[in-house]
Formats: structure tokens, sequence, C-alpha cells
């Protein structure tokens, strides 16, 4: 069994200079296919069940489907809550077999989030699993703006809250399709020099590839969290697997011919962060 905290494989991350790919899952197919790429890459991976998956599925099944993968799996394999809003979501989730909660109070005052988070990290803790939370805002692709992370609220966040990792705004964006942006090096350089705490990246998707590569090896980023370019990977297959044959109407068969697709564009963005 290869079932990991976040801070099991986040630590030697940061030691040894590589991040790893929190990994967006919104079903079955998407992170059997992650984990398969992580096993050929060689590389422990993060599957992730944001909101909108826990709208399609229960949390208690999705810990079941996190856990049996990695009992199979070859690299470890961490179980994660992504952007739970609440205490009781943070919990069900612990209960439900997950090993790492991401609590976001980032829409917060400072105060409050600082409150809440270090509760819940509290909570993981002491049921001996991992907890991320966010400083700063990361906004949304055409949505909410971003208001981006100062680096002495970022140095209260994880002293006074405990937290395996923080999540920071520093261009980064959530939902974006393209790689055209990029992250602010000179706020990330702020932020490290005032907290040893590994950093994370949501809306890594929009972060080039080069960037993704040089941050991992040169900073304390040690998670990039990834879910626009493989749903587009994921959309592309499906589509061609739905047209490839109009008689065929078994969605077993129709999903089976993602995997292999889905699989390969996720060890490509592994590449681009490992040791």
């Amino acid at each position: 069994m290869t079932l990991a905290t976040l801070a099991e494989v986040l630590g030697p991350a940061k030691a040894q200079g590589y991040a790893v790919a929190g990994l967006v899952t919104l079903g079955w197919e998407d992170m059997r296919a992650y984990v398969a790429a992580a096993e050929a890459e060689g590389c422990p991976v993060i599957l992730q069940a944001g909101p909108s998956c826990r709208e399609h599925t229960p949390l208690p099944i999705l810990g079941k489907m996190f856990r049996h993968l990695a009992e199979g799996a070859s690299v470890p394999v961490v179980a994660h809550l992504d952007h739970g809003y609440t205490f009781d979501e943070c919990r069900e989730a612990l209960e439900s077999g997950f090993t790492s909660l991401m609590f976001d109070g980032s829409r917060k005052p400072l105060a409050d989030n600082i409150a809440e988070t270090a509760a819940i990290v509290e909570m993981a803790h002491k049921a001996g699993i991992s907890c991320e939370g966010e400083i700063g805002f990361v906004g949304y692709d055409n949505g909410e703006a971003s208001a981006g992370t100062d680096s002495d609220e970022a140095a209260q966040f994880a002293r006074e809250t405990g937290v395996d990792a923080m999540a920071i705004s520093v261009g980064n964006v959530h939902l974006q399709t393209d790689q055209s942006g990029g992250l602010d090096e000179e706020r990330i350089a702020a932020i490290q020099a005032v907290t040893d705490v590994p950093l994370v990246i949501h809306g890594g998707s929009g972060v080039p590839a080069a960037q993704r590569r040089k941050l991992a090896r040169q900073t304390n980023i040690c998670k990039f969290n990834i879910g626009t370019e493989l749903r587009q990977a994921f959309g592309i297959a499906l589509r061609d697997a739905v047209h490839s044959d109009p008689d065929r109407f078994d969605r077993v068969q129709i999903l089976k011919d993602t995997h292999d697709p889905v699989a390969l564009a996720t060890r490509t963005v592994l590449q681009t962060m490992k040791g």
C-alpha cells in the first residue's frame, strides 16, 4: 500500500528540488490514468477532489476510490481534499479516508482565515494526516480577480496555523486554458525569505512548463495543481471516441478510449516537475 500524506511527499520534494503534481480529478477514468502516468514516470502523485468533483460523487465514495488506487500503486498516492470550505466538509473528508485536507479560507479576513485553518490543522494532525491552507486569493480566468499574497501575512499565516503546505497567489489563476501567463518570481522570493513552509501553486495549468520546471528546482514551490490542461486532454479524447463509431453506445467502451491519451498528457505534466 502506498497511500501517503501530503507532508510525506512534499518533504522529499522540498529537500531534493522537485515538485509533486496535485491532479484535479473528476471521475474514475481520469484518476486511474493519473496513477498509471505517475507509475510510468516513477514519481508520487496527489489525487485531488475539488468542489465540482464532490458535487458529482460523494466524499465517502471518492475516499474509497482514491484509497483503492493507492493500494495497488507502486508510487506514493495522496488522497487530497481540494478547496474544502467548511470545518464539517474537512471532517467528512478525514472520516472518508483522505490523507490530506486543503481548507480554503482565502476569501475571509486574515484573522478568521488563520483561526479556522488552525482548527482544521489541529484536527488533521491529531488524525495523522496533513493540511494545506491558502493565503492571498487565487482568482479565476475571466472571473474573480486575484489578491496577491503579502509576504508578512504569509509568514504570520504559516507560523500561527502550522500548515504543512501553503497555497499562494503570485500571478496564478484558476481555469486558465493556455500558458500565456507567468508567475511573479520576486513575490515568490519575498515569501520564501520569511517562511520555510512548502509552497503550492493553484492554477498550475496556466504556468509555462519551463517556469514550472525552474521553480520546482530552485524554490520552495513543491506542489503545482493541474486541472484544466488535463480536462482538455480528456475532452478531446472523449470527443474522438464518441465520433469514431456512431453505432457504439456502451459508455464503458467509449470511456476506455480516453485512458491512454490522458495518461500520456499526464506524463508530460509530471515531467515538468520531476527531479
